[in-house]
């Protein structure tokens, strides 16, 4: 028997046929500092002058198992807007600008239909949040995925001046916590979400809302950071919820206070609820419930915050304040 790579499951001229899409994702996300193009062993980029003191900032992530959903409903764009946020949005929280973002699929069979999707969806995240696409890897893995399953993971790196980084450490009694609106579950808790589908299936009413594709906060924290608001700390709310990433930008002697009703929770997370009977810490540990992103300011910075969210058409609410405590949440 004559044996062969492409017997045992590997098409190399089928990921070949790929890499010309590939460079055309790359450009369409082609900023400044920017060398060559996709295709090389490694992706170049020149950092940008202008910086005193530059720190770079890097963050890896994956979209968890909303993943098996978006598999089933044919939401593969979707899983690559979501890859792109849960990086870029996790490095902004210290004031870092995304300069370039790489993506790593891992399939058991190719299907260009499904990777072009997925691109498609990488590529219009990497637009929005303003960083470059300058590389990536698909490696498929026959025998090891199942037919039509796949997984992800992303990789971001940006970059904050030394002296601008934002880490908390400003964050004092009487700041105000806003809230800027998620577009739904946004990439965390989908392993309770697939389990209550399995028991609730009327809940594929819905899979739309479920399957939101995760918001893109860079456009603007970037815009109030050029308006030179101070901002004491920041916050993506993904596993833990509001109770678990607030404690992380604030010191060990502050509470932060989150005042029940201050915005409206959206339905689908009260649906999710009442049909799992699921206990309100549990739900505040396992989803954003509609706060996708939290900026902690001075009182007096509130105007221009306010000035600002308005003109990027994103939806806020002034959510809670920081007082005396341990370093825990509470709801109240």
């Amino acid at each position: 028997m004559k044996f062969s790579y492409k017997g045992s499951g590997v098409d190399i001229q089928r990921g070949n046929s790929l890499i010309p899409f590939y460079k055309e994702c790359g450009e369409k996300t082609k900023i400044k500092g920017v060398l060559g193009s996709i295709g090389g062993f490694g992706g170049l980029f020149k950092i940008p002058q202008g910086y005193k003191s530059p720190v770079l900032v890097s963050a890896t992530d994956g979209v968890g198992t909303k993943l098996e959903l978006a598999i089933k409903y044919n939401a593969h764009e979707v899983v690559g807007k979501d890859l792109v946020a849960m990086c870029v949005n996790d490095i902004i929280t210290c004031g870092a600008k995304p300069l370039f973002f790489l993506d790593y699929l891992a399939t058991g069979e190719l299907e260009e239909e499904t990777i072009k999707s997925f691109m498609t969806g990488v590529t219009e995240g990497c637009k929005v949040s303003g960083c470059a696409l300058l590389g990536g890897e698909t490696a498929e893995m026959p025998k090891f995925y199942p037919r039509g399953k796949y997984d992800v993971a992303g990789f971001c790196v940006g970059i904050v001046e030394e002296g601008e980084i934002i880490d908390g450490s400003q964050c004092q009694k009487g700041d105000l916590v806003i809230g800027l609106f998620s577009t739904g579950i946004h990439s965390n808790g989908f392993s309770l979400v697939r389990n209550l589908l399995e028991h609730f299936p009327q809940l594929e009413e819905y899979m739309d809302e479920i399957l939101q594709p995760t918001a893109l906060y860079p456009p603007v924290v970037n815009s109030l950071l050029e308006g030179s608001v101070k901002i004491h700390g920041m916050a993506h709310i993904t596993g833990g919820g509001l109770i678990e990433n607030i404690p992380r930008v604030i010191p060990k002697d502050l509470d932060c206070i989150i005042q029940r009703g201050s915005w409206e929770i959206p339905e689908l997370f009260i649906r999710l609820q009442s049909l799992g009977q699921i206990d309100e810490i549990e739900m505040f540990t396992t989803f954003n419930m509609g706060i996708g992103y939290v900026l902690i300011i001075p009182p007096e910075e509130r105007g221009k915050v306010e000035e600002i969210l308005a003109k990027n058409s994103i939806g806020y609410r002034v959510i809670g304040f920081l007082s005396s405590g341990n370093n825990k949440v509470v709801l109240r």
